[in-house]
C-alpha cells in the first residue's frame, strides 16, 4: 500500500510539473541551437557524481587522489573547476537530458560559439562533411580543439581554403565523459591556436561491465531517419585490482532532407509570394541551363572545335530541343534579345537538400595500469570513420570556361556550340563528303545550314540533368596516446605523454563534365541532348567520370611536465610546474583538379610539414586566503623560423563565501597554416555576389526604379552568381597575435542558485587575410564600363590585386562589361580586430519532495561588438551577415543562449530545453560598404519603397526539445525525445548564400528539419 501511494504521489508530481517545465522551456527568454552548461559556482563541482551509467566509474589521468581534477588551462590538480579563467563544463548528463548524441552538437550549443561556426548542413565550401566550432566569433582556426588534454590532427582540407581545425565528427560521443570549454586566451599553456579559447573533451577512463545504448528515430516529415547505437565492455577495478581495460564501438546513421520535402521558402529562389525577387531564373529565362536543352544560332569558327562559337547569337529566336518533357509547364521569353519558349523548373527544389546522408563510426579502447604505488599508466586507441554523401545540382553548359582560358573577352569562350556535322569516326569534320561525317541530330538547324555549317552552329544552355551530382566525403582518424603520471620525493608530481593522429580524407566527385570528353561527345554527337534518357550509363560515365582525391594531415606530439608544492603561504601552497612539447605537423591537401580537366572541380591544394618545440610554466600563488593569483608563460618555435613567448596572469579575490571576483589578462598567437604560408599551397574560394546595379547591371539590361530598387528584367547575367579569389601561399607571413582580458563574478547566495557574469574583450592583431581590399577591388571592377578600366582599376587597389578570370559576354548584351569571374588577391598581415561581449550563466537546483528536484541552468552569451580595423575603415559585425566571407556567411548574432529545465522524480526525468538566437541584419560590411543601414542590406527586394526594411533582418529564432526518460531499474533506462517539438520553422534569409537559399544552417538548423522523434534504452551490467 504505501509503494502504490508513492508512485502514484511521483507521478502526480510529474503531471503537474510537466506544464511548467513547458512553459518555462518555451518562453523567449535565453536559449541556444543545443545544450547545456554546468556553470561554475563556489563549492560546486559537477563533472562525477551524475553517472547515467551505474556500472561505469569516471576515473582518469586527471584525476589524482581525492577526487582531484586538472581542468583545461591548468596544469595543476584541484577540487572545483573555479579558475580564474571562465570554464564552462557540459556533462554527460546534461547532454543526455539535452538529447545531444554527437560530439559536435555537443560542442556548437554553447553560446559563445559565434561566427564560422561550421555545421554538417552546409554542404557547398571547403569545409563540406565536415563540423567545427568558432569561440568568440574568431574562425575555427582560433579555437583548440584537445581530446583528454592532448591535440589532435587536422582536418586535411582548411575552412575556407586556409583555416585549419579539427573534425568534431571525428570524435566519439558516447564515450565523453565531460566537455570543458575554456572561454579563454590560453596560448601560455598550449600554443598557438588557443586565441578564442580551448575545447577539452574528457572521455571516460574506466568502465566496468558492459553498457549500451540503442536509438532510432524519424523526423516528422518522415525523412532524416536516425539510427544509433554504442556498445562498451570493460574489465578490472582499477581501485582493488589496479587495473581497466575497456572496447568501445558505436554507430549512427541520419537519412538526407531534401529541399523539395520542406517546401515554401526553403526549396526555392523566388519570394515573390512574399514580396521578394524571383532569383529562380530557369523558369523564366531561356539562357538559364536547365535539363530541358535550349539552343540558338551563332556563327563557328572553327568546325572541329565545339568552343569555337562566336560571341553573338545570330538570331534572337532561342529553341527548346524537347518542349514534350515540360512536366511544370512552359512559359514563353520575348525581348530585344532572346524569344522563344522554355520549360519551367526549379531546381533548388528539383535536386537540393537540406541534410545530406551522414554515417559514422568508430572503435575506440584503453588500458588503464597501476605500476605501482606511485606510478600510473594508460595506453589508448581510436578508430573513426565519417562518411558525408551530398547531391547537388547537375553541372550546366552555359559560357563554361576552359581551364587555362585568358583572361580577356577576345580570347574568352562564350560556351559549347553543336556543331552542324558530327564525326562518328573521328575525322575532319570541316572536310566535306568524309567518311562517317554526318548532320548533328543534337542541332535543329543541321539541314537548313548542311551547305554552310560556320553560320548554322547551335550555342547551347543545358543541365545535365540525367547526371546526378555530388560528393562522397569519408574522413577516417586514426589515433593513439600513451601516458605514464605519478609522484616521488617530498610532494614532486610529474606526468609524460604521447599521442599520434592521422587524418585520412578521401573525396569522390560525381556528375562534373570532362572537358576532353564532352568535346568528344558533342562532336560525336555520343550524348543525346534532345532526349537524355536515351543516353546508355556508358555514355553518362564517359561524360563524367568519377573523380577520387584523397588528402591526409598528421600530428605526433610528446608533452612532459613536473610540479610541486614549493611551500605554505597564507592561503595556501604555492605550486609551480614546468614542462615541455615537440609536436611534428604535416599536411598533403592534394589539388582535385591538377590536371586542369574537369569543369567546375576546384584546384586548391595545400602542402607542409613543420615541427614545433615548446617550453611552459605556470605557477598558483594563493597569497591570502582570500587572493589567489595565477601565472602561466610558453615559448614556441617553429622550424620555419619563427618563435613567440605568450604570457598569461589570472587573478580571483574570494571576499566572502558567497561572492568571487575573478579576471585574467594574457597574450596569444595562431600561426600561419599550411595554406596560407606553404610556397606550393593555392586556392580559389567563391562567394555569393550580387554586381552592383547603377553601374553594371543597366549595362545588361536592368532598369531602376524611383525608390533606388534594381529590376534586373529576368537577366541571369546580372544576378547573383559565384564570385572567386585566387590565393596562393606566402611563406613570409607572420603569426596572428593577440591580448586578452577576462573580468567575471561568481555568486553563490544560497546553496540551491549560483550565477557567474564574466566579461570578455579580445583584439587580434597581425590578422592573416586573404584579400583584405577584395570588396574595394569588387566594387573598382564594376565601376568600370569596359574591361581594360576594369582590369586597371583592380590593379589600383593594391599590390598583388588582379583579373585573373572574366565570364564569357553575356549574350544579351556582348559588348558590356563581362563578369569578373576570379579575382587575384594576396594572403597578408593586415589589421587587427576587437570583439567584446558578456557571458551569463546561473543554475538553481531546487528541491520539490524528498525524492523530487526541479533543475534549472541557463547560459548566455551577448556580443557588445566585433570590429575588424581596416585601412578603408571599421566593418562592424555585431549582429549582422558579416563576416559573409567567412565559412558559411550565417553570420554574427548579438545573442545566443539555452535553457535547461529538467524535473527528477525519482526514477522519473523530464526535461526541455530552450535554444535562442537573436535576429540578424542582414547586411555585411566586409561586402564593400562600411554602412549597417538597412539600404546596404544583401537582400533587397524590387517592390520595397521602405529602402531595404522588407528583408533587413533575419528573425530571432526558438525552439524547444523535450527528453524524457525512466530508470526500470539499475540495468535499464528508456528514452524518449522530440525535437523542435512545437515545430518552430527556421526564419527566412533571403541574403544567404544561393547554396543555402533563404536560411542560415549555422543557426536555424532545427528550424528546418522540424519536429523530430527519437526513443531508446540504455543498459548496464
Amino acid at each position: 500500500m504505501t509503494t502504490t501511494i508513492r508512485f502514484g504521489r511521483k507521478a502526480a508530481l510529474l503531471a503537474a510539473a510537466t506544464p511548467l517545465a513547458l512553459a518555462l522551456a518555451a518562453m523567449p527568454a535565453f536559449a541556444q541551437a543545443t545544450p547545456q552548461t554546468t556553470p561554475q559556482t563556489p563549492g560546486q563541482v559537477e563533472i562525477d557524481d551524475q553517472k547515467t551509467d551505474p556500472t561505469t566509474t569516471q576515473g582518469a589521468s586527471d584525476q589524482g587522489q581525492g577526487g582531484d581534477i586538472v581542468v583545461t588551462g591548468s596544469l595543476f590538480r584541484r577540487t572545483d573547476t573555479e579558475t580564474p579563467s571562465p570554464v564552462t563544463v557540459l556533462t554527460s548528463d546534461t547532454l543526455a537530458k539535452a538529447g545531444i548524441t554527437t560530439a559536435s552538437d555537443a560542442i556548437r550549443s554553447i553560446s559563445a560559439d559565434g561566427a564560422g561556426s561550421i555545421g554538417t548542413g552546409f554542404q557547398s565550401g571547403f569545409s563540406a562533411g565536415g563540423s567545427a566550432v568558432s569561440l568568440r566569433g574568431l574562425g575555427v582556426s582560433s579555437t583548440l580543439v584537445l581530446v583528454d588534454g592532448l591535440r589532435s590532427a587536422n582536418f586535411p582540407i582548411n575552412d575556407d581554403g586556409h583555416n585549419a581545425y579539427v573534425d568534431l565528427n571525428s570524435i566519439p560521443f558516447s564515450l565523453i565523459d565531460r566537455v570543458e570549454v575554456l572561454k579563454d586566451g590560453a596560448s601560455s599553456t598550449y600554443g598557438a591556436d588557443a586565441i578564442g579559447g580551448v575545447v577539452n573533451l574528457i572521455l571516460k577512463k574506466h568502465v566496468v561491465g558492459l553498457t549500451g545504448t540503442v536509438e532510432a528515430g524519424v523526423a516528422e516529415k518522415g525523412d532524416g531517419a536516425r539510427q544509433r547505437a554504442n556498445l562498451t565492455v570493460g574489465y578490472g577495478d582499477y581501485d582493488t585490482q589496479g587495473f581497466n581495460v575497456y572496447l568501445n564501438g558505436e554507430y549512427q546513421r541520419d537519412g538526407r532532407i531534401s529541399n523539395h520535402s520542406r517546401g515554401f521558402p526553403y526549396n526555392t529562389q523566388d519570394l515573390t509570394a512574399i514580396g521578394g525577387n524571383d532569383l529562380n531564373t530557369a523558369d523564366q529565362n531561356l539562357t538559364t541551363a536547365t535539363p530541358s536543352a535550349v539552343v540558338t544560332r551563332v556563327r563557328q569558327t572553327d568546325l572541329n572545335n565545339p568552343l569555337a562559337g562566336s560571341t553573338a547569337a545570330l538570331t534572337t529566336q532561342f529553341q527548346t530541343l524537347n518542349l514534350g518533357t515540360c512536366n511544370n509547364g512552359t512559359y514563353t521569353q520575348t525581348s530585344a534579345a532572346v524569344n522563344g519558349v522554355g520549360c519551367k523548373y526549379d531546381l533548388v527544389d528539383q535536386y537540393r537538400q537540406i541534410q545530406p546522408l551522414q554515417e559514422r563510426y568508430s572503435a575506440n579502447g584503453r588500458i588503464s595500469v597501476k605500476l605501482s604505488d606511485q606510478i600510473e599508466g594508460y595506453v589508448t586507441g581510436s578508430y573513426s570513420r565519417s562518411y558525408v554523401s551530398i547531391t547537388g545540382t547537375p553541372s550546366a553548359i552555359r559560357a563554361t570556361q576552359p581551364f587555362g582560358g585568358s583572361p580577356t573577352v577576345a580570347s574568352s569562350n562564350p560556351g559549347i556550340v553543336l556543331p552542324v556535322y558530327i564525326c562518328t569516326g573521328g575525322v575532319n569534320c570541316a572536310t566535306p563528303g568524309t567518311a562517317g561525317r554526318q548532320l548533328n541530330p543534337n542541332n535543329p538547324y543541321a539541314a537548313a545550314y548542311a551547305n554552310d555549317p560556320n553560320n548554322g552552329a547551335a550555342r547551347i544552355y543545358y543541365l545535365f540533368g540525367d547526371i546526378p551530382q555530388g560528393s562522397d566525403r569519408t574522413n577516417e582518424v586514426y589515433r593513439a596516446a600513451a601516458g605514464l603520471n605519478g609522484s616521488f620525493g617530498e610532494g614532486w608530481n610529474w606526468r609524460a605523454e604521447g599521442v599520434y593522429a592521422r587524418d585520412e580524407l578521401e573525396i569522390t566527385q560525381h556528375g562534373l563534365i570532362n572537358i576532353a570528353a564532352l568535346r568528344t561527345a558533342v562532336n560525336t554527337g555520343s550524348y543525346n541532348f534532345v532526349n537524355p534518357s536515351q543516353n546508355s550509363q556508358a555514355v553518362r560515365d564517359a561524360l563524367s567520370p568519377d573523380k577520387t582525391t584523397p588528402s591526409h594531415s598528421t600530428m605526433a606530439s610528446f608533452d612532459a611536465s613536473i610540479s610541486k608544492a614549493l611551500f605554505q603561504l597564507p592561503g595556501g601552497p604555492l605550486q609551480v610546474a614546468v614542462g615541455g612539447q615537440v609536436r611534428r605537423e604535416t599536411l598533403t591537401n592534394n589539388n582535385q583538379n591538377a590536371a586542369l580537366d574537369t569543369y567546375g572541380l576546384t584546384t586548391s591544394s595545400a602542402f607542409g610539414a613543420h615541427t614545433v618545440s615548446a617550453a611552459y610554466f605556470e605557477v598558483d600563488a594563493p597569497i591570502l586566503p582570500v587572493l589567489d593569483v595565477a601565472a602561466s608563460g610558453r615559448y614556441d618555435h617553429y622550424s620555419e623560423g619563427f618563435s613567440h613567448f605568450s604570457p598569461k596572469v589570472g587573478v580571483k579575490f574570494t571576499p566572502f563565501k558567497q561572492l568571487a571576483i575573478r579576471g585574467t589578462y594574457s597574450q596569444g598567437f595562431r600561426a600561419p597554416t599550411f595554406a596560407e604560408s606553404g610556397a606550393r599551397s593555392q586556392y580559389a574560394g567563391f562567394v555569393t555576389y550580387t554586381p552592383p546595379c547603377a553601374t553594371f547591371g543597366v549595362q545588361h539590361g536592368a532598369t531602376i526604379a524611383a525608390n533606388g530598387t534594381c529590376n534586373v528584367n529576368g537577366n541571369p547575367y546580372s544576378q547573383a552568381y559565384s564570385l572567386g579569389r585566387g590565393v596562393a601561399g606566402n611563406p613570409n607571413l607572420e603569426p596572428e597575435t593577440s591580448r586578452s582580458f577576462t573580468g567575471g563574478i561568481i555568486v553563490q547566495p544560497v546553496k540551491w542558485f549560483s550565477f557567474t557574469a564574466d566579461y570578455y574583450n579580445v583584439k587580434k592583431s597581425n590578422l592573416i587575410v586573404a584579400g583584405p581590399l577584395i570588396g574595394a577591388a569588387q566594387a573598382a571592377y564594376y565601376g568600370a564600363n569596359n574591361l581594360a578600366a576594369a582590369q586597371a582599376a583592380v590593379a589600383n587597389v593594391g599590390p598583388g590585386y588582379s583579373v585573373n578570370l572574366v565570364d564569357a559576354p553575356d549574350p544579351a548584351f556582348p559588348n558590356a562589361l563581362p563578369r569578373v569571374l576570379i579575382i587575384n588577391v594576396p594572403f597578408t598581415n593586415a589589421d587587427y580586430s576587437i570583439t567584446s561581449g558578456i557571458d551569463l550563466a546561473a543554475t538553481a537546483t531546487i528541491p520539490l519532495d524528498q525524492d523530487a528536484t526541479f533543475t534549472s541552468r541557463v547560459e548566455v552569451t551577448h556580443l557588445f561588438k566585433y570590429d575588424l580595423h581596416t585601412s578603408a575603415g571599421v566593418q562592424k559585425y555585431a549582429g549582422t551577415m558579416g563576416p559573409y566571407d567567412l565559412s558559411s556567411g550565417n553570420g554574427t548574432p548579438s545573442w545566443r543562449g539555452n535553457w535547461q529545465n529538467t524535473l527528477q522524480v525519482g526514477a522519473f526525468s523530464l526535461s526541455a530545453t530552450t535554444y535562442f538566437v537573436d535576429k540578424i541584419k542582414a547586411v555585411a560590411t566586409d561586402q564593400g560598404s562600411l554602412s549597417t543601414a538597412c539600404t546596404a542590406a544583401l537582400y533587397k527586394a524590387t517592390t520595397d519603397t521602405t529602402g531595404g526594411d522588407r528583408f533587413c533582418y533575419v528573425k530571432k529564432f526558438i525552439n524547444v526539445d523535450l527528453n524524457g526518460s525512466v530508470k526500470v531499474n539499475d540495468d535499464f533506462t528508456f528514452f524518449v525525445n522530440v525535437g523542435n517539438v512545437f515545430n518552430a520553422h527556421a526564419p527566412v534569409a533571403p541574403a544567404a548564400y544561393a547554396s543555402a537559399p533563404n536560411f542560415l544552417t549555422t543557426w536555424h538548423y532545427a528550424g528546418l528539419v522540424g519536429r523530430t522523434f527519437r526513443a531508446g534504452a540504455s543498459f548496464g551490467f
